[in-house]
């Protein structure tokens, strides 16, 4: 900070810093008695103050800021505007110095009695303001912004912003958007600050209707902001607008701008979403074999599921095994023997069905009925035989199962097998 522009480095890094923050504005300027103090007469410093001072620039020109610090300290002078400058120069000084509860101790003295000349009063008020908030002293640096309004007479955007951070940092989330409004009104060039405090109070009272009013305002001032197409995307979810949501994610996903796995999660319930489980299914299988997005089984079985609902079957079956794999998930080894059975891949969907059996699945009425159909059409007739009768053990499937039994054994017979 040292190397910024004397203490108002602290205000640039704040402005930088894109914070989530905001607040209102009742400012109540007295303008006749502002032209009065901008119309009176400049004081100066008395000699023996002013030389000090001099001398204690001369130091601080030549980087010696302890030095300078030291000569403005041996200062005392009797009176009190020579005091007020004084500590103004202590208090900016201390604040290059990052030291910053000095550095208030002193801007709080310049300030109080009010007698600095008008363009060094108002700076005054404003750093302190900036160092209020650096510190996280954030109602004390609302209350320096407005006493800087109301000795100015002024409107400043960035102070309007700032006010607005101070509200959101102290939790009073309602009290951003007046402040935050007057800001964006004020911009000769729109800055992102205010936007990104109203969007935060929003989503803090859980105003989600609001909050994507700002993010669709947000976009349309700078559509070539990446995270901003993106974060409006994920916004639509929480008001459940899935149509908008799709459209502005696949926006973002032509353009090149997802950067996280979560965006490809998103856009792929999205499709889900809107019925349309086919892409869902496979925006998440490129972007795991591209590496993008883990290759764990959450991810792998929502791949499953929706090439499942697009009957994808095959592909579906083999991504419900992947995913069983991980932790050897009886129920997805029973879907995916499920899915074979479907796809008439009978031995493959018997391998699987017995894993399931293995794995001590509770739905064992289901697998058996499965495995004594897929042996049936492999005509195997005593394994689909005893494969129905142990489904009448399960009370979900026992009916199915002797409606069935009694034509397996029939086929059985007419095909030379004595069950």
């Amino acid at each position: 900070m040292r190397n910024l522009s004397k203490v108002t480095a602290l205000a640039v890094l704040m402005s930088l810093s894109g914070a989530v923050i905001t607040a209102p504005v009742l400012a109540a300027p007295d303008y006749a008695k502002i032209e009065e103090r901008k119309k009176a007469k400049t004081r100066i410093m008395g000699e023996r103050t002013g030389k000090k001072v001099s001398k204690a620039f001369e130091f601080y020109n030549e980087d010696k800021l302890d030095e300078a610090i030291a000569m403005l300290k041996e200062l005392d002078p009797s009176d009190d505007f020579d005091k007020a400058i004084v500590n103004r120069y202590l208090g900016s000084m201390y604040g290059q110095k990052e030291q910053y509860k000095t550095a208030i101790k002193h801007l709080e003295l310049a300030v109080a009695p009010d007698i600095l000349n008008f363009a060094d009063q108002e700076q005054t008020l404003k750093t302190l303001g900036d160092m209020y908030a650096g510190t996280e002293q954030f109602k004390k640096a609302k209350e320096a912004y407005v006493r800087w309004m109301d000795f100015t007479g002024e409107e400043d955007a960035t102070v309007y912003t700032r006010i607005a951070q101070a509200n959101y940092q102290l939790e009073q989330f309602r009290d951003v958007f007046e402040p935050a409004d007057k800001a964006i009104k004020l911009q000769e060039e729109p800055k992102k600050g205010p936007y990104q405090l109203k969007l935060g109070s929003y989503f803090e009272l859980k105003d989600y209707s609001n909050m994507v009013k700002v993010g669709e305002e947000i976009v349309r001032i700078w559509p070539d902001d990446k995270k901003a197409w993106v974060s409006l995307g994920k916004y639509y979810l929480q008001t459940e607008d899935y149509k908008k949501g799709l459209a502005t994610m696949e926006v973002a996903y032509k353009n090149g701008f997802f950067e996280t796995e979560v965006d490809y999660k998103v856009l792929s319930n999205f499709y889900s979403l809107n019925e349309i489980p086919y892409k869902a299914a496979k925006v998440l299988e490129e972007s795991i074999n591209d590496k993008i997005v883990k290759r764990n089984k959450q991810n792998i079985s929502a791949i499953a599921s929706n090439y499942h609902r697009s009957k994808n079957i095959e592909e579906a079956a083999k991504y419900y095994e992947e995913a069983a794999k991980f932790d050897d998930d009886a129920e997805l080894y029973r879907k995916a023997g499920s899915l074979l059975l479907q796809s008439q891949n009978y031995s493959a969907a018997v391998v699987r069905l017995n894993k399931a059996l293995e794995l001590g699945s509770d739905k064992k009425g289901t697998i058996y009925t499965d495995l004594a159909e897929a042996y049936y059409y492999q005509e195997k007739y005593k394994q689909a035989y005893a494969a129905i009768q142990k489904a009448m053990d399960d009370q979900r499937t026992r009916k199915f199962a002797k409606g069935w039994a009694p034509y397996i054994k029939d086929k059985a017979a007419r095909n030379g097998v004595k069950i």
